[in-house]
Order: C-alpha cells, then sequence, then structure tokens
C-alpha cells in the first residue's frame, strides 16, 4: 500500500473514505483496481528518507566503510612490481596476488560462484535479506549518495521544502553543488572499475591526458552513468521493482528466520499521546504512531503492516523505534530482529538462536564447508605448469632422412608462477623415442628448419609459451600403426629449485 510520508501515518485507501490522489466523485474501483493504482503512484513517489542513528545504523557504515576501502583501494595495491588484483582480459589472465589464473582456471570461478550462491541462500536462510541491507552495491552507494544529499540540502524536512520551494539561485547551488559531487564519486566509481581490468596508474596517466581508447571511455562514462542514475534517482525503485532477489526470497524465508518485525502484541492498538499519560489505561499499545519508522526506511514502507517484500533488513526502524522508545521511558526493541516464532509463541533470544540450526542451514552450511575446503586446496596446491599438447593435423607420421619416422605436435606452455622456468622435455613409450623442439613455429620442422635442444626450453614468469615439438623414433622400431606416447616436462627455476613433473598424453603414428 501507499505512503504518505509527509503525513504522521499511512492510512489504507477505502471505498468510503477515498485516498487524496482520486478526483471527488470518481466511481468505486475494485480491490485489485485500487492495489494497482496504489502501485503505481508508489512508484512515481519520491522518498525523502530521514536520517538516524543507532546500532544498526553504525553497522551499516562500517559496512559502507570496508566494502569501499577494498573496492577503491585495491586496483592501487601493488605486488612484485605489478598490480595486486588485475583481470588482464587482453592478455587472457588474471592476477590475483601471487597467483596468476588462465583460462584454463575457469573451474574456480565456477567454484566462487557456488560458493557465493550458496552464501546467499545461507544468510537469507538465518536473516533474511541481509546482504541487501548492509552490503549490496546498490544499498551502498545510495547510502554514499543520500549521505552527500543531507550535508548539503538537510534532512527530510529541509529537502521537501526546497523541492516545494519556486527555482532560484540559493535553489540552483544547492542542487547543482549535490549532482556536482555525485557525478564526482560516479566518475571515480567507473574509474576503479576500470582499474580493476587495465592497469590502473597507466589508466590514471591516460585519463589526465585525455588519452584514453573509445572502449575505455564508453566504459568509464557507462558506470559512472550508471551510479549517479541508480544511487542518485532510481534508489529504492532498484530494490523494489529490478533486483530479482526481493521476488524469490520468499522460498527461502520460513517461521525461524530472523526479519524485521514489528511487535503487533506490544504496539496495538497504536494512538497518540503524551509522555505522562498511562497509555495501558487508556488501552493503548506502546506505539505512538509517529511514523519516524516509515520516514527513515529507504524504500519507503511502514514495517507495521508486515513483512514485505520490499523490506531490505537494513535495520532503520529498529534504530529509530528504540529512539522513540528510550524518549517515552517504553522497553526497546518494539521493532526489532526476530523470527515469526519468536513473535508468536513469545521466545527469548536464546531460544530464537536454537531454532537457527534447522536442517535447510545445517545443509548449506555443510556444502559450503566442503566446497570452500575443495576450492582452497585446489587454489593452493595446484600445478602452476601446464602443458597441452596438440598433434599437427597437417603433418601426420613420415619418414625423413637418416631413416626415421617422425610425427610434429602443437605444445602450449602456460608458467602461472612468478618465477621463470627452464624446462626440460622427454617422451616415453616407444624404444628410442627422441623429443626436438623447433621454436618459432614452421610448416618446415624436418626439412630446412633445425631443431633445438628440448633439455633447455626458457618459460618466463606468467607467460603463455606455443612451440612445436618434433618425435623422431628409429625406423623399423615398430610395426605401423597408432601409439599411445606420453611426454614428461620437468622443470626447475632460475635458483636450481626443481618443480613437480608434469605428464601430457598422445599418439605417435608409425606410417606403413
Amino acid at each position: 500500500m501507499p505512503v504518505e510520508h509527509d503525513h504522521a501515518s499511512a492510512a489504507e485507501p477505502s471505498a468510503k473514505q477515498p485516498p487524496p490522489w482520486r478526483p471527488a466523485g470518481a466511481r468505486t474501483l475494485s480491490a485489485d483496481a485500487v492495489r494497482a493504482e496504489d502501485e503505481i503512484i508508489d512508484l512515481r513517489q519520491r522518498i525523502y528518507a530521514r536520517s538516524v542513528k543507532g546500532r544498526f545504523n553504525q553497522w551499516r557504515w562500517a559496512l559502507v566503510a570496508l566494502t569501499q576501502a577494498i573496492f577503491y583501494g585495491l586496483p592501487w595495491v601493488q605486488w612484485s612490481g605489478r598490480q595486486a588484483v588485475l583481470f588482464d582480459l587482453g592478455a587472457r589472465k588474471f592476477y590475483i596476488f601471487g597467483m596468476v589464473l588462465w583460462p584454463q582456471d575457469v573451474i574456480y570461478l565456477t567454484l566462487l560462484l557456488i560458493i557465493s550462491a550458496l552464501g546467499l541462500f545461507l544468510f537469507t536462510a538465518i536473516a533474511g535479506r541481509l546482504f541487501c541491507g548492509y552490503a549490496c552495491p546498490q544499498t551502498v552507494y545510495t547510502e554514499i549518495f543520500m549521505w552527500i544529499e543531507r550535508k548539503v540540502e538537510g534532512d527530510r524536512v529541509a529537502r521537501i521544502r526546497l523541492d516545494e520551494e519556486p527555482w532560484s539561485a540559493r535553489k540552483f547551488r544547492l542542487k547543482a553543488t549535490k549532482h556536482a559531487l555525485w557525478i564526482l564519486v560516479g566518475l571515480w566509481t567507473g574509474f576503479t572499475f576500470i582499474g580493476f581490468f587495465a592497469p590502473i596508474r597507466e589508466l590514471g596517466s591516460d585519463l589526465l591526458a585525455f588519452n584514453l581508447g573509445a572502449w575505455q571511455w564508453f566504459w568509464l562514462l557507462f558506470y559512472s552513468f550508471a551510479t549517479w542514475g541508480n544511487a542518485g534517482f532510481m534508489r529504492e525503485q532498484v530494490c523494489k521493482y529490478m533486483c530479482p532477489y526481493a521476488r524469490f526470497q520468499s522460498v527461502m524465508v520460513d517461521r525461524d528466520t530472523l526479519i524485521v518485525t514489528y511487535d503487533k502484541i506490544r504496539g496495538e492498538p497504536r494512538g497518540a499521546r503524551s509522555k505522562k499519560v498511562d497509555y495501558k489505561a487508556k488501552g493503548l499499545g506502546e506505539c505512538v504512531d509517529c511514523s519516524i519508522c516509515v520516514q527513515v526506511c529507504p524504500t519507503g514502507i511502514d514495517i507495521r503492516q508486515g513483512l514485505q517484500y520490499m523490506c531490505i533488513g537494513c535495520g532503520a526502524c529498529v534504530d529509530a523505534c528504540n529512539a522513540v522508545m528510550e524518549k517515552l521511558e517504553y522497553p526497546p526493541d518494539l521493532i526489532r530482529y526476530t523470527s515469526e516464532r519468536g513473535m508468536l509463541e513469545g521466545l527469548d533470544k536464546s531460544a530464537i538462536r536454537k531454532h537457527l540450526l534447522r536442517p535447510r542451514v545445517l545443509i548449506y552450511s555443510t556444502l559450503m564447508l566442503v566446497i570452500i575446503s575443495v576450492f582452497t586446496f585446489s587454489l593452493f596446491n595446484r600445478t602452476t605448469l601446464r602443458v597441452d599438447v596438440i598433434r599437427d593435423r597437417g603433418m601426420l607420421g613420415r619418414e625423413v632422412a637418416g631413416g626415421q619416422i617422425e610425427n610434429v605436435y602443437k605444445m602450449q606452455i602456460i608458467n602461472s608462477s612468478e618465477n621463470a622456468l627452464v624446462l626440460s622435455l622427454t617422451a616415453e613409450g616407444i624404444p628410442g623415442i627422441q623429443v626436438n623442439v623447433a621454436d618459432p613455429l614452421s610448416s618446415q620442422v624436418g626439412q630446412s628448419a633445425k631443431p633445438q635442444d628440448a633439455s633447455h626450453i626458457e618459460v618466463p614468469s606468467a607467460t603463455n609459451r606455443m612451440i612445436a615439438v618434433v618425435v623422431r623414433v628409429p625406423g623399423g622400431a615398430t610395426a605401423p600403426g597408432s601409439y599411445p606416447i606420453k611426454f614428461v616436462a620437468r622443470s626447475r627455476t632460475s635458483d636450481g629449485s626443481t618443480q613437480p613433473e608434469v605428464l601430457e598424453k598422445s599418439s605417435f603414428i608409425y606410417p606403413r
């Protein structure tokens, strides 16, 4: 239902008393039609969120500080003479501190996405839209933009009056200052985002010289505009109408999920009163119907109407209501994080926490623990040398000078370590088999190109090298046919330390 943010309470429209947006004398609409009109009005209505102080507000800003310190600071961190975190799409290499990941390592991205999905399911099962209220980029940047707005234009009432007054030099100055600061934050955000995919120091020099490429300009302006538009204008509309998470969270929430809840048993019947009045003698509940819980809500809902999919679980209404309860000297937590079961059965905090350990939470936790363990073990024990062998289709087995039989292969060598390697390559599977290398690749291998020694192949750090491998066996060593062979790559670093062997299977064709 729509919330009239400029009034003390939100009255639900009825047929007897039409809402102010419906013309007098208009025909009575059905409940569905009224609801549809309400949603249209709500979509167009601007929300002026009031500032709030309290424990959950402090947690929100702590998460804002943490997430933005990581986002804005990480691209500037250096590691071994390069950017510590860089997703170099042009070179098809991802640098993450001491690790270098290649497209062949996509399995790690898959595992990371699975872990993220399970984490979202787990957090939702425990505490609803916890991620939305504290760490979602839309929430974080909306908080930052609203903070700038309050500093420039004032709190809720001042902003409402400013928007209602006619244009003047003062109003233009305040609006221009606000949008200038918003645009600066948006530009810095777009620049930082691109800095994860291109060296940010070089990117900064190119930006100051206006020497960015066309695509770099496009993505810089695109992400800057998206930040400015989403956090400055769309705000709660993204959470309410665009985010799919709001739609499917209901299937992950049950009676034991911690959600922001209004205690109707304590609060109803609500009504205004002075601090000195004995509200119990007047038959009133503890809710004074001040509507401050509605005024501080970033999505503009009335939590007293029950859990709604638009609630992002930020706890702003909890802080606001507790401040009112403190002034009236009433018990706190009229609005609080609790479960449906805890509210209906009057459970204490200890009992509510016990009910959190239910089957779905244990299943999500176990799956996450197993996958994280596999992910961590595999990531830190992976082989930094990878060898892929591809048979040269245009050059099958043939006889060369000296009566030897020759096959040619293309070999891709990937060094994912930070150290240069010296590779020694041999082959097994046929008596008398020999391996030589021709580099660079040449269609004349075995004819005019002179094979090189396969016991000293230099592979620089974090590089991908393609070589041609010539495999020869003595004539008459075996009968014609196809035989399985195995390449053995032994490597050592520049300081002489050896690395684990890498084996790669292939086949050798002995012609008739």
